[in-house]
């Protein structure tokens, strides 16, 4: 009783704990098989995070596309890679890694049009791109296909038919940073004669001091070298002119079939995982409810960030969105739990099943974006 009277209270007058007005989540919800979870916290000016779930009673697509330079390249993926994907796996009889690729290439090949369309008016378009991680589960296999440094964590138990089995966090996607040694390699090995393709400036490793990640939807200016000796880019202050393309948009996929072992998926952009271990986000999820788990990951990281800088998470939750960048990124995280039990016997179609959940345009008003619809996934335009 005191509880419900308390409530009003706390609205009315802003006592107890101040809400954070940047941050959004969705309660639990099903898919064919199990439950998923999704949250998102904004830190820029215009959020350059996107999430989305789709599901039907015979798969469950999910993606995280974490933007820079500017929103438009994740907000574009989010309204033409899940439409490219259903059209390119129905024309296939079903989905496979040639389906995949195909989508990732019509969503590029995409966004390059838009970009030549918005060119005159907008030439600061041509330097805004986005990761893009994938994630699709049918017939009980799993896809994972990565661009840049999102990533996708198994949190499965170590040994089969052991309710006390310790969990193991298995990493599915490959990061796309230079930062990694591996991809440092990678890059190098591709531009045998540019000594300087790979540079350490500002505490950081930078294709050419400039870009971390390698793989990308969008980044036109450093895939075309058109765009980058135009006049017009120059005049809007591109640092260094290229001779040829320095990024790719060519995915990383792995595909397994998932066992009774496998127990939830995080798949979140590399905004948790600054602050959060494969490892740790993976206890987190096994150790808690499922309501509201995507949103746990969120606050975690966001007072492990407040940690780092000495501060509260109370003092970061005061922070205006475009300031707040400076203590932490835009992040999204979406849990997806494996109860492998659950599915519709006999090719039923369960209507409860058919959903698709969008992360916000903008969590600070939770406004529509009029000038770019949602575009239904039967269609693509």
């Amino acid at each position: 009783m005191l509880d419900k009277c308390w409530r009003p209270l706390e609205s009315c007058f802003g006592w107890g704990r101040k809400r954070d007005e940047l941050l959004w989540d969705t309660d639990l919800k099903p898919h064919a098989l199990g439950d998923y979870s999704i949250a998102l916290v904004q830190a820029n000016s215009y959020l350059e995070d996107q999430g989305q779930v789709f599901t039907s009673p015979s798969a469950t697509y999910i993606g995280v596309y974490d933007g820079h330079g500017g929103p438009e390249a994740a907000r574009f993926i989010t309204h033409h890679l899940l439409p490219f994907l259903h059209k390119f796996a129905t024309e296939q009889g079903g989905l496979s890694e040639d389906v995949i690729k195909k989508a990732f290439d019509a969503t590029e090949e995409g966004f390059l049009h838009l970009v030549k369309r918005s060119w005159p008016a907008r030439p600061q378009i041509a330097s805004v791109g986005s990761c893009c991680l994938l994630g699709a589960i049918t017939d009980d296999v799993l896809y994972v296909a990565n661009l840049g440094d999102s990533r996708a964590v198994l949190g499965r138990r170590e040994s089969e038919g052991r309710a006390n089995s310790p969990m193991v966090a298995e990493r599915l996607s490959t990061d796309h940073n230079v930062g990694v040694e591996e991809v440092r390699k990678e890059v190098k090995e591709l531009h045998p004669d540019d000594s300087h393709i790979v540079v350490y400036t500002h505490g950081v490793w930078r294709i050419k001091g400039i870009i971390q990640v390698s793989r990308s939807i969008g980044d036109v200016y450093l895939k075309k070298p058109e765009f980058n000796r135009d006049p017009l880019f120059q005049h809007f202050g591109l640092p260094i002119p290229l001779k040829r393309p320095v990024m790719t948009a060519e995915p990383s996929i792995v595909h397994r079939k998932l066992n009774p072992n496998d127990m939830f998926l995080i798949f979140a952009s590399d905004g948790l995982w600054e602050h959060l271990s494969d490892e740790a986000a993976v206890e987190i999820v096994f150790k808690n409810p499922r309501v509201g788990i995507a949103k746990r990951l969120v606050r975690t990281a966001l007072h492990e960030a407040a940690r780092k800088r000495e501060m509260r998470y109370e003092d970061i939750q005061r922070i205006e969105k475009g300031v707040r960048r400076h203590f932490h990124d835009d992040i999204t995280v979406i849990v997806v739990y494996l109860d492998h039990s659950r599915g519709s016997p006999n090719g039923l179609k369960d209507r409860s099943l058919f959903n698709r959940t969008n992360a916000p345009v903008d969590i600070f008003s939770l406004n529509a974006d009029v000038d770019d619809p949602e575009v239904p996934l039967h269609t693509v335009s």
